[in-house]
Formats: structure tokens, sequence, C-alpha cells
């Protein structure tokens, strides 16, 4: 078998020794082959007797616990890469267990080669991370244990949150399927006792958290990737919408280069704008995204979004209009006339 060919099974050894669940296509994507290839290796593999399976049931590939290869000693961007995140990220985003990640890297550090690690810390001083605004979130380990705990043990929980719809506190029982982060936030998804329906709430928002002594049969259909759709974050309304939005020339650039959705297509245009197209589950989160680019965009489509940004838009400029005495406001109206 040839080095380069050897390298990549124990590649794919060692991914599937991780835990994590893995199709042909995702392996064959993080090793930039092709599907075909892939099944070759795997049968290398089988033909020499590692004890690797296919889960029927997940719908991936698997390897049997009780098999242990030692990790091959990481490569300097590998273990760039992992420090990256606990020392310089960890403190930009809303990360939970910061100090354990933190002590993980540090192990991870000390028994890397002498000469990856001048690598390594040469190249930390020369790399640093602009924050993004940032929610603050309230023991969000404590929280975020707690939840991930009844997940895992399918528990439910009892909790107190802020809703802002109502305006109030509420208090319902909780059972939970999922943990998201999403715009700087981490959000548990899961099914309450009042209506049976999957619902998304933030970690931030819920002010009381406790863990029943009573667990709860999760729904098998429920699919994560299903549920969200095409929403354009995290709330699907039930509708579909084909959107067109023409970006003008100062923007054009910065925005067709960023994949903003699955459903996304771009068409530059002879002016230096470009046109760019989505099929979105509902209109309220990316009205909130447009308005963010001001006179930057134009809505060609569809007219219900157009009148939802102009009505805003209306409402912004009444807000912000000066408030001037009746006097002087009468003033105004007769130079006017």
């Amino acid at each position: 078998m040839k080095t380069s060919r050897i390298s990549r099974v124990i590649q794919i050894l060692t991914t599937l020794q991780s835990g994590q669940p893995y199709t042909a296509s995702e392996l064959a994507k993080m090793l930039n082959i092709s599907r075909r290839m892939i099944f070759r290796d795997l049968n290398e593999l089988k033909q020499v007797g590692l004890p690797y399976y296919f889960d029927n049931k997940a719908r991936c590939y698997r390897i049997k616990p009780e098999f242990l290869l030692s990790a091959p000693n990481l490569n300097s961007q590998e273990a760039l890469g992992l420090l990256l995140l606990a020392y310089k990220a960890r403190n930009h985003i809303h990360f939970p267990f910061k100090d354990s990640t933190l002590r993980a890297a540090i192990k991870i550090e000390s028994d890397l080669p002498e000469k990856t690690k001048q690598f390594c810390n040469v190249a930390l001083q020369k790399i640093s991370i602009k924050a993004d605004p940032q929610e603050s979130l309230d023991l969000l380990d404590q929280k975020f244990a707690q939840m991930l705990d009844a997940i895992l043990k399918k528990r439910i929980v009892a909790i107190r949150y802020y809703s802002l719809i109502e305006q109030e506190y509420i208090e319902t029982n909780l059972s939970p399927y999922h943990l998201m982060y999403n715009n700087h936030t981490w959000y548990a998804l899961g099914k309450i006792d009042a209506d049976k329906e999957i619902h998304i709430f933030s970690l931030n928002d819920i002010k009381k958290l406790n863990i029943l002594d009573k667990c709860f049969i999760e729904d098998e259909k429920f699919d994560l990737h299903e549920h969200l759709g095409r929403a354009w974050s995290m709330i699907p309304e039930g509708r579909l919408y084909n959107v067109r939005l023409k970006f003008l020339p100062e923007v054009a650039h910065s925005v067709a280069n960023i994949q903003w959705h699955s459903t996304q297509t771009t068409t530059t245009q002879k002016d230096g704008s470009v046109i760019i197209e989505f099929r979105v589950d509902g209109l309220n989160e990316i009205t909130w995204w447009i308005l963010s680019y001001g006179d930057k965009v134009q809505i060609l489509a569809p007219a219900r979004l157009r009148e939802k940004v102009v009505q805003i838009a209306q409402n912004m400029i009444k807000q912000n209009e000066p408030h001037l005495p009746d006097n002087a406001r009468d003033d105004v109206e007769a130079l006017q006339l």
C-alpha cells in the first residue's frame, strides 16, 4: 500500500475512533477524496480485521469501543488550531467550560514536540481576535451543564423564563432535546407541557432551572435540521417565501462573499451590484438582517417583505423626528405654506 494511502487509512481510523458518527460523504469531504475511494479504504480496513461497522439506525460508520489506536502526533496546523480556540477564542465567544478547555489545551501543549510548541507560541503572539457584540450570559456553565445532563438522561426540567411576547415571567416543564449556539447565544430546544410542540428557549432568558425526578420519552421523529427547515436563523414560521434582494455596489462584494443561507444564489450585475435570492421559511428573522444594510439594499420580492421593511423604516423616522413645541411646529407649517 502506498504511503499516502496508508496515511489516509490511518486518518479514517482515528476519525472513527473519536466516537463521533460519520457518513461516507462526510468522511470523503473531510479527506477531500471521492466516496468511491472512501469505500475502497473502508474495505481495506475490513480485510486487515479492524473492527469498524455501519450503524443502520444512525446511518453512519462507527468503530467498536474496545479497539484502541494511539493517536498520531499533531502537526503544527492541528496543534495551532486547538490552541487558537483555547487561548484566543475562548474569551470572545460564549463557550461553556472555558476553564476546562484551557486546562485541556495546557495538557495537550505540554506533550507537543518542541519544534511544534515553538511554532505555536510564536504564531499565537501574532494572532488576535476582536470580539463581536455578545449577550451577557449569566451562569452559562451551570445552566449549560444542567440542561445537557437533562438531555442525556432524558429528564424533564422545570424552568422559569422571561417571555418577550407576554412580557412576563412564565413557569413550565420542558423536555429538552438539543442545545444550539446561534447569534452569540445558547438555546435549548424541546417540548413543553402546554402544547407538546417544539419550542426554543435562550439559556439567558431561563432564570430558574430544576431537573425533576421524572423522565420523558424523546420523539424519535424529531430531527433538528428538518425542524429548522429553511428558517433564516432558528424560528420557522410555516410558510416559504422567495426573497429577491439587490445590494448596491458599495456593499455588494462583502455581502456576496458570505453564504448566508443554504438556498442562496448570487448574480452579479454590470453596474457592480448583486442580486441575491433565498427561499426562506418566514420573514421576521430576515427582515432585521435586511434592515442592517440600510439604504444599500433594495427588496425586489416579495411585496409583503418590502411593505414590512418600509413600515419599520417609517416607524423609525417617526420615532426619531425632533420633537418641536406646538408653537414652533405651527411656525414650521406656516413657512411650508
